[in-house]
């Protein structure tokens, strides 16, 4: 869990070198922004940074449930646009799946 909060922790203060060092090199990401499927730590950074150049996105951890290899945590996210206007404020949750106390897959549920 420690893992993740510091993924979270990372992404919120856009640190991608240490939120991409939680990964493996080739991990499977969602694009939740743009729609379809990551491969690749060098592809999530470039997707990061396309979207922290257009949107500002604010992930909070709220709960976690960990079953085997995979966490499920539910997390407070607020997305606006470059001015500050918020485009959406909802709850969803992450699933991650780890090998070898790194993530090689996220998926995104949306709850609300």
């Amino acid at each position: 869990m420690e893992q993740l909060k510091r993924v979270y922790e990372a992404f919120n203060a856009r640190d991608l070198e240490t939120a991409l060092s939680l990964m493996h090199d080739d991990v499977d990401w969602p694009n939740g922004w743009e729609g379809g499927r990551l491969q690749g730590r060098e592809a999530v950074r470039e997707y990061w940074t396309r979207q922290f150049a257009s949107i500002d996105s604010h992930v909070t951890p709220e709960a976690f449930t960990e079953s085997g290899d995979r966490v499920a945590v539910t997390v407070h996210q607020v997305v606006k646009d470059l001015e500050g206007t918020v485009q959406s404020d909802g709850t969803v949750s992450h699933v991650y799946t780890l090998r070898d106390g790194l993530v090689t897959r996220m998926d995104i549920v949306n709850l609300s």
